[in-house]
């Protein structure tokens, strides 16, 4: 064997070098490609060793003597000890690269070269503030020497202002944003920009909330600040965020220009790719020293007074704003200046403008951001087969250099084809085309030359997907004699034909990239294994890695899909992987409800995780499927993943598991040398929730390989079972060519002309999704059960319901269909039953948890139980839908105050996408349980939006008669503003009505209209009753044409009250919107506001917030919450005009549902905070209500209730309905990981701020008793 070791000339330099190396494992000889890092080798040496190894065993002998472990990196070093002496401790490809995304990449940076970090989350950016946050409680310093102020902010507003200020008080000061966030910003980067102040701030760009909100990457956001005065940088790559993160830094400080660097959202910014890092001695090298001084220099300083920020009037403001344009128009060489520097440093080479494809090309594409990667492999593609093409890589987008742009563009390049990753409705074209028409139109010479065709597209939108099959297509249409000036590429435009169409046949990835495809559900940990699986594999082999994770905005429990590419050369294909060697399925139940094989490759391997053994597993998989392995001749292999997580009390957990049987069969590390890998991430990514947690997961992975097994598959199929279709025959028509494909996937097929062209979207779908996600589901024993109802109460999903009926109507019934009739003298007239919808639960156990009933001959035996769904999901699916067709009890007859009588009531909120135990979606089902009928809501964004709005289904749904909820999404900082606006119109069209209704009065006659003037509308008769009455007046105004009264019929329905709600999470109401909130409450209008109480931002991830408790660890509060949680309710109190609740299901739910009445009926603003717990906290939420009542007993949330209405008949407004404390807080806090692990990191902290926690603990019931008085008795409210 030859080895040629090349030394050039230029230090710190990536190098390919080809060897070959031996697979010990298997004594195989296999080619690959090895990287290392030239540091201190001597310059222009040339080396040439040859190793001779006659035989396998001498080499082992070889490799055990020096205690080097057999795979490429270690054999290579080995090479280079034998011949060279060096003392080597660990492979070169250890020290110079890292398996990162494209946040952190960026982060890496941002935090070593800033003082002064203001943050604030939001989805796709929040990691940097997080890493931020981490990094400075661990008290890593930035290249300065000192460690940087990581602060959270209420909004990205308050953020920017918070950036603005520090950058006036001489800090380096950073943030990070996206969307809505920027937005929020725009009022501060002009100041900033109009003061020439240096300053970066990164931006994981994302789309704008236009007709919905998407939390997925385009570049609307960072199109709508060009005029800020920003200069504007674009990374294509997680490389190139890293290194622009940098470039961004040192110009701007050289230019006084602020610069907004950007990277695609989720593309880039949560794309997981081995990168080479800077070195702090390399950032530090890189910044231009001078240039900080003279930015902490213009700082605010009384000893050097200055004043900046005048008003100016118009004989100078002109002048004044022109003043500024020789540092923009010297941005540009500044720019380039420090990519040069940057290139001297790492030998990464970068300019404004880059062309990569034919010197001589005829047609040329010009774009920015991630889809670079799929553009440049389809202009190799096409070079290589003949055709001449090339691409206009943009980086800096402002300043646009003109010059540069077009020094690039071959002069042969007679067509030229810009794409755009934002849509500006009405416009001529989009942005990026705009310039490059105006740079070409403005530096044509017609004496000299021939102006290009010029046309322009839209892209990407919500992180469409971006292939080189579609830019194969881009090039075609340039080259069509009348080629489209203005087209949409991604989509079948069937309304305005603007899209063109692609074949994906057309490309293929090369044969040399090892590609895996992973699918599983939210919370699984699928994505958190492959993320440590490309981690693994990136940072100790020489492979380059790619991880990318597909998942939807909802919450735990929706399909997730991995995408994982392995190669000798780096990885830029920025697209799904669609033919995949190795595809692993990690929840058997999406078998029925996916193509999961769609993407494996002939002869490729497929795992699946299966509670069937590998002899009994064929017999159960869907036709379809059978046919699929046999055509594609795969490699079937399978593990009961679950068990094994079962029996080492990891419940739920498989991702280890799975993780193991990967590197065991795809092979792209020695098995041993990959769990040795495995092991150490577990420590790291474990560590924190405790050695017990470690241990288990490390017990997992040694038990794993004995259990899996192969699967022989039979020549021909056998199956009786089908892929279910994603919705049933019976469901509306919009369900089945709309919701239905994207249900299966399939959304990306679906014209424009399916959707509505407001965003306006029927309810009620969710019921047709049958996600089937369960292992366990409740099955109820009516013989012990004692009809308290807590069991439907308590259900997050709907899933478990209760109703009461007349005997009669058990005619039909399926076999043992189960229930329990009252108790009478004589036959019983009323029966009730409990039924569970199992294809809707999410097994999470809750109700089995709260139940009561318990067998007196088995201790674990209760009136609910949880049992394998396998064996029970027939006959459950046969009683429910008997239930469901049982018709509903009358509502004027049911006890709606009580939680037995509330529960009886048809939720209008079912089957929702939130997580298995969510603590939130309790309230929002008991809430349309009471007044659904008649309810608007206006929803926050975040957990509640997601969950209740989030396609492909919607959980708000209907009655028979076809009421419910009507709700509405604005956007989180305006939520308040946004209900109250619609109360406004709804009181407004009330309004009308009445007014309608007195002139109209002689004609309808004056009792039916003083009737309805008169009727008072407090309870569940009262309301049918005004019904009744505006159903006789609609009648009667069908006969009378005038325009009075054509206008009545059209609004009459509003003479029957609205329950308004305002409803979003504690970082709306504490936070972004907190002087939305007040200024609502401060009204007096009839509005009522729910906080679902998390204690932190739990729909980006758990960050935390002002709710977030003193001694709580969250994101973005590493290092333990220091200060008190915002007492809202003690806020709203001091109105005295605010009817205010303080409620925990879990601990009282007779006192709940007696706060939502109170509030609804109460005229004027209403605020609930409701305790909701949640996944981000690290609880069983299984045990959530207990958790609950556990929290309510140590006095961290008194529960109360504040009604200034009691004050008028002389009774005390505010009870105190739980009791004073009786166990510390600590004994609860530490169920909660969020608590423990900081005090496993930090003891010391840990307990200082535990006896602060305490102390407010203390004190706030010590206030709330006096508010209560002295003499008072607890009120009695237990169900």
């Amino acid at each position: 064997m030859q080895v040629a070791l090349v030394f050039l000339p230029r230090p710190n330099v990536c190098h390919l070098f080809s060897v070959l190396f031996f697979h010990l494992a298997n004594d195989l000889v296999r080619h690959s490609v090895l990287q290392f890092q030239l540091d201190n080798w001597q310059e222009n040496a040339l080396a040439l060793l040859t190793l001779r190894s006659t035989t396998a065993a001498l080499t082992h002998s070889i490799f055990d003597t020096l205690g080097w472990r057999p795979h490429c990196t270690t054999a290579y070093a080995l090479y280079l000890k034998l011949a060279l002496g060096l003392k080597l401790e660990k492979p070169l490809m250890e020290n110079g690269f890292v398996t990162v995304d494209g946040n952190e990449a960026t982060a890496r940076v941002a935090f070593l070269t800033n003082e002064v970090i203001a943050i604030y989350p939001i989805t796709p950016s929040s990691t940097m503030g997080e890493l931020a946050d981490a990094w400075a409680a661990n008290e890593q310093e930035n290249v300065f020497g000192s460690v940087p102020q990581v602060i959270e902010m209420q909004s990205e507003g308050g953020a920017a202002g918070a950036l603005h200020g520090s950058l006036q008080g001489g800090a380096l000061s950073t943030t990070f944003t996206a969307s809505q966030g920027l937005l929020l910003m725009i009022p501060n980067m002009f100041k900033i920009a109009g003061e020439l102040t240096s300053a970066v701030i990164h931006v994981a760009a994302r789309s704008l909330a236009t007709h919905a909100l998407s939390i997925f990457g385009d570049h609307s956001d960072v199109m709508s600040v060009r005029s800020t005065g920003f200069a504007l940088l674009s990374s294509a790559s997680v490389q190139e965020a890293h290194d622009f993160a940098m470039i961004s830094q040192a110009a701007t400080l050289r230019s006084r220009v602020p610069f907004l660097h950007f990277f695609d959202g989720f593309r880039t910014s949560h794309e997981v790719n081995k990168i080479e890092p800077l070195s702090k001695e390399d950032v530090l090298s890189l910044i231009d020293m001078p240039s900080v001084w003279q930015h902490r220099e213009r700082s605010l300083d009384p000893d050097r007074p200055v004043l900046r920020g005048t008003a100016q009037n118009p004989d100078v403001f002109f002048q004044a704003r022109e003043a500024a344009n020789p540092f923009y128009a010297s941005t540009p060489d500044i720019v380039q200046v420090e990519m040069d520097r940057f290139a001297q440093k790492t030998g990464r080479h970068y300019k404004l403008f880059e062309y990569v494809g034919a010197a001589d090309a005829d047609r040329v594409m010009v774009l920015m951001g991630s889809g670079i990667g799929a553009a440049e492999e389809a202009v190799e593609a096409m070079n290589r087969s003949g055709e001449k093409v090339g691409l206009l890589k943009v980086r800096l987008f402002r300043p646009f250099d003109v010059s540069r742009c077009l020094a690039e563009i071959p002069d042969s390049a007679h067509r030229i084809v810009v794409l755009d990753r934002t849509k500006e409705p009405g416009a001529i074209g989009e942005p990026l085309y705009q310039d490059l028409v105006t740079a070409i139109a403005e530096s044509y010479n017609p004496l000299s030359e021939r102006t290009p065709l010029v046309i322009g597209g839209r892209y990407g939108l919500g992180s469409k997907e971006f292939t080189p099959a579609m830019v194969m297509a881009v090039f075609d249409e340039l080259a069509s004699d009348n080629p489209k000036r203005h087209f949409t590429i991604g989509i079948h435009d069937d309304v305005s034909l603007t899209s063109l169409p692609w074949d994906e046949d057309r490309f293929s990835e090369p044969e040399d990239v090892t590609r895996a495809v992973f699918y599983g559900l939210g919370s699984d940990g699928t994505v958190g294994a492959n993320k440590n699986s490309v981690k693994i594999v990136g940072e100790n082999t020489p492979l380059y890695a790619q991880g990318y994770f597909v998942y939807d905005s909802r919450k735990a429990g929706s399909t997730t899909i991995s995408h994982l590419r392995f190669s000798s050369r780096p990885i830029q294909s920025t697209y799904l992987i669609r033919q995949a060697s190795f595809v692993a399925c990690h929840q058997f139940e999406l078998l029925r409800r996916m193509d999961v094989l769609e993407t494996a490759e002939t002869g490729g391997t497929f795992l699946l995780n299966s509670p069937f053994s590998s002899d009994e597993v064929w017999e159960q998989l869907p036709l379809e499927m059978q046919k699929q392995i046999i055509d594609k001749q795969l490699k079937f292999y399978v593990i009961d993943a679950a068990k094994i997580a079962r029996d080492v009390q990891l419940a739920g957990r498989i991702n280890i598991v799975m993780q193991t049987c990967f590197f065991a069969l795809a092979k792209v590390l020695p098995i041993d040398e990959a769990i040795v890998q495995i092991k150490k991430a577990v420590e790291k990514t474990y560590s924190k929730r405790g050695p017990a947690v470690v241990e288990k997961n490390l017990k997992a992975v040694d038990v794993t390989l004995d259990s899996l097994g192969q699967v022989t598959v039979p020549v021909a199929t056998n199956s009786e079972l089908h892929r279910l279709p994603p919705v049933p025959d019976f469901a509306p028509d919009f369900v089945k060519r709309v919701t239905g494909m994207i249900i299966a996937g399939q959304g990306d097929l679906l014209p424009v002309s399916a959707f509505p062209v407001d965003g306006t979207f029927p309810t009620g779908t969710a019921k047709y999704e049958k996600r089937n996600i369960a292992e366990l589901i409740p099955v109820w024993d009516p013989d012990i059960c004692i009809e308290c109802g807590l069991c439907a109460l308590v259900c997050p999903h709907a899933a478990i319901r209760t109703k009461q009926f007349d005997v009669m109507q058990l005619s039909g019934a399926p076999e043992n269909f189960k229930v329990r009739f009252e108790k009478s003298k004589g036959d019983p007239k009323t029966a009730m039953t409990v039924q569970v919808t199992p294809e809707d639960c999410t097994g999470c156990g809750v109700c089995v948890d709260v139940c009561p009933a318990k067998s007196k001959e088995s201790v674990k035996h209760k009136s609910i139980d949880m049992l394998p769904k396998s064996e029970h999901l027939e006959a459950e699916k046969e009683r429910f839908e008997f239930f469901a067709n049982i018709p509903e009890r009358d509502r004027t007859e049911l006890k709606s105050a009580t939680v037995k009588g509330s529960q009886y009531m048809l939720p209008l909120f079912e089957f929702s996408g939130a997580c298995a135990g969510c603590g939130e979606t309790p309230y929002l089902k008991l809430l349309s349980q009471l007044f659904g009928d008649r309810m608007v809501v206006a929803n926050a964004t975040g957990c509640s939006s997601i969950y209740g709005g989030n396609l492909p289904s919607t959980p708000w749904t209907t009655n028979a008669d076809g009421r419910g909820p009507a709700w509405c999404n604005s956007l989180f900082e305006d939520n308040a503003e946004f209900g109250l606006g619609i109360r406004l119109a709804l009181d407004g069209k009330r309004n009308r009505a009445e007014h309608l209704l007195n002139r109209l009065s002689l004609e309808i006659g004056s009792e039916l209209a003083g009737d309805v003037f008169k009727a008072t509308q407090n309870n569940e008769r009262e309301i049918q009753n005004q019904r009744q009455r505006i159903a006789r007046l609609k009648e009667l105004l069908k006969g009378n044409d005038s325009a009075d009264a054509n206008e009545l019929s059209m609004i009459a329905d509003s003479l029957v009250d609205r329950s308004m709600w305002i409803i979003g999470g504690d970082g709306w109401a504490y936070d972004i919107d907190f002087g939305g909130v007040d200024h609502v409450l401060s009204t007096g209008r009839n509005v009522n506001l729910l906080v679902l109480d998390t204690g932190v931002y739990s729909n980006t991830g758990g960050q935390a917030s002002k709710a977030t408790p003193r001694a709580a660890t969250a994101k973005f509060a590493a290092f333990g919450r220091e200060a008190h949680r915002k007492d809202m309710g003690q806020m709203a109190i001091a109105y005295g005009s605010v009817y205010v609740a303080q409620i925990a299901m879990g601990a009282n739910p007779a006192q709940a549902i007696k706060a939502f009445h109170e509030a609804e009926s109460f005229p004027g603003p209403s605020l609930i905070l409701a305790y909701s717990h949640c996944i981000a906290h690290g609880i069983d939420m299984t045990t959530g209500m207990g958790h609950q009542k556990d929290l309510v007993k140590s006095g961290f949330w008194p529960l109360y209730r504040y009604d200034p209405r009691n004050a008028r008949t002389g009774e005390h407004p505010f009870r105190l309905d739980s009791k004073k404390p009786t166990i510390p807080f600590k004994e609860v806090a530490m169920k909660e990981a969020r608590f423990a692990m900081l005090a496993r990191s930090k003891p010391e902290r840990a307990k200082d701020l535990m006896q602060l926690a305490q102390r407010d603990i203390d004190e706030t019931w010590k206030y709330y008793s006096q508010l209560a008085g002295v003499e008072r008795e607890y009120t009695d409210l237990t169900p």
